[in-house]
């Protein structure tokens, strides 16, 4: 037998106002991007006669692409990213799942004093000097290593991990072991293909920290072909002269203002993770439920 809920009036008028805000809510978040893309691929007469705001363009250009893609610096700077990003993002998630998986173990032996001092690191560190100090006298600096290494692990990520690990039914790694598999091989057969939820959340949340980081590459790097895409359009936003961060002469820049040049650097530099977001996502809210901490 079904029953059919009839709304009042002021249910009417609540849904109204929750749906409305949430649409307001949503445009205002996505306009800034659509304004940053078709600021990017309009032409810059058109910028001009409309006083440099425009909604809906009546012409549209790739010349600020082409531009860009022309000079060796942003195509660099993107190889520099994904390579920083896909090693960065693997030796993360490795290193996490190896001081994970232990921790995860009530029996282990000073396993309270490690988790005490791990969460003490989340509310103090060293600072900013002993850290540079730390990169330079290991020769990491202008090498990726230096944009890898120091957030090798994230203290927050890994008690995530753990407490995904403590749910998971304690029978199944009983009885790989009772058919002789190590710890280790408990490890790789059983839990790993079991944690793909959590794993391939905390690799987004790895992925997304170093394709956005800019801070560890304006610190470690001196080296302009060593720099990142984020670096190098934090140097195009505060550098008085684009054509110069992008060496290129300023002949080849007259048909193109900087800001568009800079849009369309801002357009290539998020529109990998926007691509690979939507994959990860059924991953990502999963792995938050299971894996999130319980007081």
């Amino acid at each position: 037998m079904s029953f059919l809920l009839q709304k009042t009036k002021s249910d009417r008028v609540v849904d109204f106002i929750l749906y409305t805000s949430m649409v307001m809510f949503g445009l205002a978040t996505l306009f800034p991007l659509y304004y940053v893309v078709v600021m990017s691929i309009t032409p810059i007469t058109e910028v001009l006669k409309h006083g440099g705001f425009v909604v809906i363009p009546e012409k549209i250009t790739l010349e600020a692409y082409k531009f860009i893609f022309s000079s060796d610096r942003v195509p660099n700077a993107l190889k520099i990213t994904i390579l920083v990003t896909t090693v960065g993002t693997f030796l993360n998630v490795l290193v996490t799942m190896l001081l994970a998986y232990p921790l995860s173990k009530k029996f282990l032996p000073g396993r309270n004093y490690v988790l005490m001092g791990i969460v003490f690191t989340m509310l103090f560190s060293g600072g900013l000097i002993p850290l540079y100090l730390v990169v330079r006298a290991t020769h990491m600096l202008n090498t990726i290593w230096a944009l890898v290494i120091p957030g090798l692990v994230s203290s927050f990520n890994m008690l995530i991990m753990k407490t995904y690990f403590e749910n998971l039914p304690a029978e199944i790694e009983e009885a790989a072991k009772v058919d002789g598999c190590s710890d280790m091989q408990t490890l790789l057969r059983i839990v790993l293909p079991l944690s793909m939820p959590i794993i391939a959340t905390l690799g987004l949340f790895y992925g997304v920290g170093h394709w956005n980081a800019y801070f560890a590459g304006v610190m470690y790097l001196t080296d302009k072909d060593m720099m990142p895409i984020q670096v190098v359009l934090r140097n195009m936003i505060i550098s008085p002269s684009v054509s110069q961060e992008l060496n290129v002469t300023s002949q080849d820049m007259q048909q193109l203002p900087p800001e568009t040049v800079k849009m369309a650097t801002v357009v290539v530099a998020i529109i990998p993770i926007l691509i690979i977001y939507p994959f990860l996502q059924k991953y990502f809210v999963k792995g938050m439920l299971i894996g999130s901490i319980k007081g």
